[in-house]
């Protein structure tokens, strides 16, 4: 093994040395980098699709602001866990079962966005009661052990009297198919939730909260360090290199990752081959992730 990039991690080393244009797209390729409180949630996350079914099955609710990676985090997870197609009964299992509450929320718009995931057709004659049957019965034949609901804070989008259905609607599932539910949004969703307090009392609460100048930032930055096929050794972690970036992105997730990739791109593009207190002072590179998307 060459020592020429020893800043790097093994499989970075290799890539340190292909062509710029190919460096770049490993750079801007998507990636995870695993931090201690998204390992802590992912290690829950595997402890409740195991958990043997009871009467009332613990649930988990996963809120962080927008853009600090909740969505990214449970990709991770049903990566994990993919489906698997059974030959034996032709049918695939899918242990995990994702969807996303629609922007305004019904009963029949969630069923119709639950059916969706389960690749299930969809008849617009349809009612509530054959869809909630429909629903439960394809649940069950997938072999379901989890149901994610992404989003859930879109809840306080609907009527009082609609927020009381869809609530006991997720009680119903959870009671009826005994499975833990995990529902993930910004800070409302745990609003959304609390305002039933039977269902509340189901559901532990794990944040992402926003990136502060401490230990586990370092550990983050590390992780980029060694990731990057950079040719230099960069520098991300002294003291004001971590207030540079953190005073640029205010600690959000998204953002951090945003400017980083795009202060890489611009090492290899310049030749300069590392990221530094200069780079980081770069308002002409660091103002790209203004005009990006939050995730």
């Amino acid at each position: 093994m060459s020592k020429e990039f020893e800043h790097l991690s093994s499989e970075s080393r290799e890539e340190a040395h292909l062509p710029s244009e190919e460096r770049i797209r490993r750079i801007q390729a998507e990636r995870w980098i695993g931090y201690e409180r998204a390992e802590t949630i992912l290690g829950r996350l595997d402890e409740l699709l195991q958990y043997p079914q009871r009467d009332r099955m613990p649930c988990l609710l996963l809120h962080a602001a927008t853009g600090m990676g909740k969505t990214k985090l449970l990709r991770k997870f049903r990566r994990t866990h993919p489906p698997v197609f059974d030959s034996t009964i032709g049918v695939q299992k899918m242990q995990i079962v994702a969807m996303q509450m629609p922007p305004e929320p019904d009963e029949k718009s969630f069923y119709t966005q639950l059916l969706s995931s389960l690749d299930a057709p969809v008849r617009t004659s349809m009612n509530v009661h054959q869809m909630r049957h429909i629903v439960r019965d394809l649940l069950g034949f997938v072999g379901a052990r989890m149901l994610i609901i992404d989003e859930v804070h879109t809840l306080l989008a609907s009527t009082y009297r609609q927020q009381r259905i869809l609530l006991n609607t997720l009680r119903y599932m959870a009671n009826e198919l005994r499975i833990p539910l995990i529902c993930a949004g910004t800070s409302d969703a745990k609003i959304a939730l609390t305002t039933d307090e039977q269902l509340a009392d189901r559901f532990e609460a794990y944040d992402l909260p926003l990136w502060q100048n401490d230990e586990a930032f370092m550990r983050l930055l590390v992780s980029f360090q060694s990731t990057f096929p950079l040719r230099r050794s960069s520098d991300l972690t002294s003291s004001a290199s971590r207030r540079v970036l953190l005073d640029r992105t205010r600690g959000v997730t998204v953002r951090i990752v945003r400017l980083l990739e795009a202060l890489a791109v611009d090492a290899v593009k310049t030749g300069k081959e590392q990221i530094d207190l200069d780079s980081l002072s770069n308002l002409r590179v660091s103002s790209q992730l203004l005009h990006g998307r939050s995730v």
